[in-house]
């Protein structure tokens, strides 16, 4: 599909290089990204659908690198179906599993939690829920695994590999296995933190210093925090991403902002949301964190974008979470709500107001366009101006 986005009244990259683009188009086709800034008279004639932003705001679709799935679009620690599809339209473009570690009676032998990686890698590999790209599969690291077991692993396609929940004495036994997945290439992730689950346990700074993941999970609490000292460890002793979660504690997720800031290092800072867990199911989680960063520490719109989806996507290796050309066409637009104060997406967010999410657009495909069913309606116009195809766009 050919998709063309008009009348733009600005554009975030989540590229924290360059953050925002001049002009006020973008172009998609095949699922990639063509242009972005400005389309030809020529090109939209060409397009299957135009839509007419009507002066709101694009952004690249967010990327919530903490969701826990089990398998297709159903939580069973909340009991719902249709929770994915409804991320979507919460502006979630993109989910990342932290290990379907809620599959009821899910194994905890080698071969089990292999296998369980497998399956859910390979069940969300044609299964779009709403559009949503789903990342799954990540290997519950347990004892017993092999260097061969994570050979296999990657050989079958799973590329994430998590450390929390395994039946080690101490976390500090989780070193060595991170380590073996590091050096396969994987995504490694970590949960940091005070016990989540019954049977788990806290983790702090010094375990993460020795397992070095490339994910620090929920370094905010997840929800309950490190004690303080340990983030400026995390922040000057490792190159560690420092994952911040909507269902964690809401001063150390400033704490940490600031610290990676002071330290010019915001490309590590991270947003997800952590759920579904005992916290719930929050379409709006990414937005909640953005506006939180915005409204009570002072970060500007546009670096909160790069936060929830440019660097997830470079952390994670994803092709996503950036406007630029060759990109994947995942493209959402924001306004103000209708009703509130402000005029404009980025002043509602530094104001603290969740943005209305006008029109969300995956693999060049348009999703919806109008008004999302989580959010208030927008206070512009934002319409399908063209359409060619058989099908229509409402919410």
């Amino acid at each position: 599909m050919r998709t063309a986005i008009v009348n733009l009244g600005a554009i975030l990259t989540g590229n924290l290089a360059a953050p925002t683009a001049s002009g006020d188009a973008i172009l998609m086709d095949g699922g990639l990204i063509e242009s972005v800034g400005s389309v030809s008279d020529e090109q939209l004639q060409s397009c299957d659908v135009v839509i007419d932003a009507a002066g709101a705001i694009a952004a690249p679709g967010l990327i919530d690198s903490h969701v826990h799935i089990t398998f297709g679009d159903y939580t069973p620690r909340q009991r719902t179906v249709g929770f994915l599809e409804s991320y979507v339209h919460g502006g979630t473009t993109t989910s990342i599993t932290a290990s379907e570690v809620h599959t009821p009676g899910r194994p905890k032998d080698p071969d089990g939690v292999k296998a369980l990686a497998v399956a859910a890698l390979k069940c969300f590999q044609d299964f779009r829920p709403g559009g949503m790209r789903v990342h799954a599969g990540s290997v519950i690291l347990e004892p017993g695994l092999t260097d061969e077991d994570f050979a296999e692993l990657k050989a079958k396609g799973v590329w994430l590999a998590k450390a929390g929940f395994g039946a080690f004495d101490d976390p500090i036994e989780y070193a060595p296995f991170v380590q073996m997945a590091n050096r396969h290439g994987m995504v490694t992730t970590m949960h940091t933190g005070g016990s989540s689950i019954p049977g788990s346990s806290g983790i702090w700074a010094e375990h993460v210093l020795a397992a070095r993941p490339t994910v620090s999970f929920h370094v905010n609490g997840g929800p309950v925090a490190i004690p303080d000292e340990d983030f400026p460890r995390l922040v000057n002793e490792s190159d560690v991403a420092m994952q911040v979660c909507t269902a964690g504690n809401l001063r150390t997720t400033l704490l940490v902002a600031d610290l990676l800031k002071k330290a010019d290092r915001l490309d590590r800072l991270l947003i997800a949301t952590d759920t579904p867990t005992g916290s719930g199911i929050m379409p709006l989680g990414m937005l909640y964190m953005m506006t939180h960063l915005c409204s009570l520490g002072g970060m500007a719109p546009e670096i909160a974008v790069t936060a929830a989806a440019g660097n997830n996507a470079r952390v994670y290796g994803l092709n996503c979470g950036i406007l630029a050309p060759g990109r994947d066409a995942d493209v959402i637009v924001m306004d103000a709500c209708a009703g509130g104060s402000k005029n404009d997406a980025l002043a509602a967010i530094s104001n603290g107001d969740v943005p209305a999410i006008a029109a969300v657009i995956t693999a060049g495909i348009p999703r919806f366009v109008g008004r999302s069913r989580n959010t208030p309606a927008p206070i512009k116009n934002v319409r399908v101006a063209s359409n060619k195809v058989l099908a229509e766009f409402s919410g």
